[in-house]
């Protein structure tokens, strides 16, 4: 069966998206006005495709549900998984995500606990949190309009991580651009937009009920852990219950076990070769794929950052 799966992945347009990832990717998109691209995706509204191999046109969707064999038998349902590249062109509403029990009694979904590698040289900002000792206290500020006070704005410059944990107050800024690694779920509480009217005038729906009780005050540090070894450094970036990411640099040649049930592969700088028992793949800036349960061991060659990610173990 299958041991590497490329993927293509779908383009998803914003209000607030642009054209940075034609420009910086060099992407194939016709839209000025792509706000995501979907790029490991099993999710029934915009799943990923793979592009290589005897599964050749068949959606990651199915593939998982057909060869879980090949993602090491686990027990998860449907893909747990899903990894975007957003652009933003404007600010984003500020949102937050339900854990899974809120998520399960009021969606019939996953919550969303994602994390945020930063691509942007540009500067640029994010909401991160609030400024509140207590929820009653955040509560009490966002029912006063106190927006300036309780919203946290941190820098957010390329190569900076955040881990965003279920219940965490966010928004990406104008000027991001972000691979994000979250739980496969699409649900979002729209906290506040600025009072900006859409093309018609109107105010974009608010969820301010869901979004209060969603609330958490998680406390977040974003420690990092490095180890290098001969052509590569390894940056463990969050281990947590839900999912695993790590930067690999690579200089030069490097072999690598694969640790997990599998592994899904994000390509965000560089030119290199992926070697998997004798068979080469080009790869760069921009590629995704996944190593799947039939790999044991893989190369790289070239000069590449990969983040890599996987569900976390049991």
């Amino acid at each position: 069966m299958q041991k590497v799966l490329i993927l293509e992945g779908k383009f998803v347009d914003k209000v607030w998206g642009g054209s940075r990832l034609k420009d910086e990717f060099d992407y194939d998109i016709n839209s000025d006005s792509v706000g995501e691209y979907w790029a490991i995706s099993g999710m029934d509204e915009a799943s990923s495709v793979v592009i290589n191999g005897e599964l050749s046109g068949q959606s990651l969707k199915d593939v998982y549900k057909n060869h879980k064999e090949l993602f090491g038998g686990n027990d998860e349902e449907t893909f747990p998984l899903l990894i975007k590249i957003i652009d933003a062109t404007d600010d984003l509403s500020i949102q937050v995500h339900p854990d899974d029990e809120m998520g399960a009694k009021l969606e019939n979904s996953r919550g969303k606990t994602e994390c945020w590698y930063i691509l942007n040289e540009n500067p640029a900002s994010i909401i991160y949190g609030l400024n509140a000792d207590s929820k009653d206290e955040a509560i009490k500020k966002i029912e006063n309009k106190k927006w300036d006070d309780v919203l946290k704005e941190v820098p957010a410059n390329k190569g900076d991580f955040f881990f965003v944990p279920a219940g965490t107050v966010h928004a990406i800024k104008k000027g991001c651009l972000i691979l994000e690694i979250q739980q496969a779920s699409d649900i979002t509480y729209r906290l506040y937009d600025y009072d900006r009217p859409d093309k018609e005038g109107n105010l974009r729906e608010l969820h301010i009920d869901k979004s209060i009780e969603a609330i958490k005050l998680n406390e977040v540090s974003n420690e990092q852990k490095q180890e290098e070894s001969a052509n590569i450094k390894i940056t463990k970036l969050t281990e947590n219950e839900f999912f695993e990411v790590r930067k690999l640099e690579v200089s030069g040649h490097k072999e690598l076990v694969r640790a997990s049930d599998y592994l899904l592969e994000s390509v965000v700088e560089g030119v290199g070769i992926l070697r998997v028992d004798g068979e080469e793949y080009d790869i760069k800036k921009g590629d995704f794929f996944i190593l799947t349960n039939e790999v044991s061991s893989y190369e790289f060659d070239g000069e590449l950052t990969i983040i890599a990610s996987n569900i976390a173990k049991n």
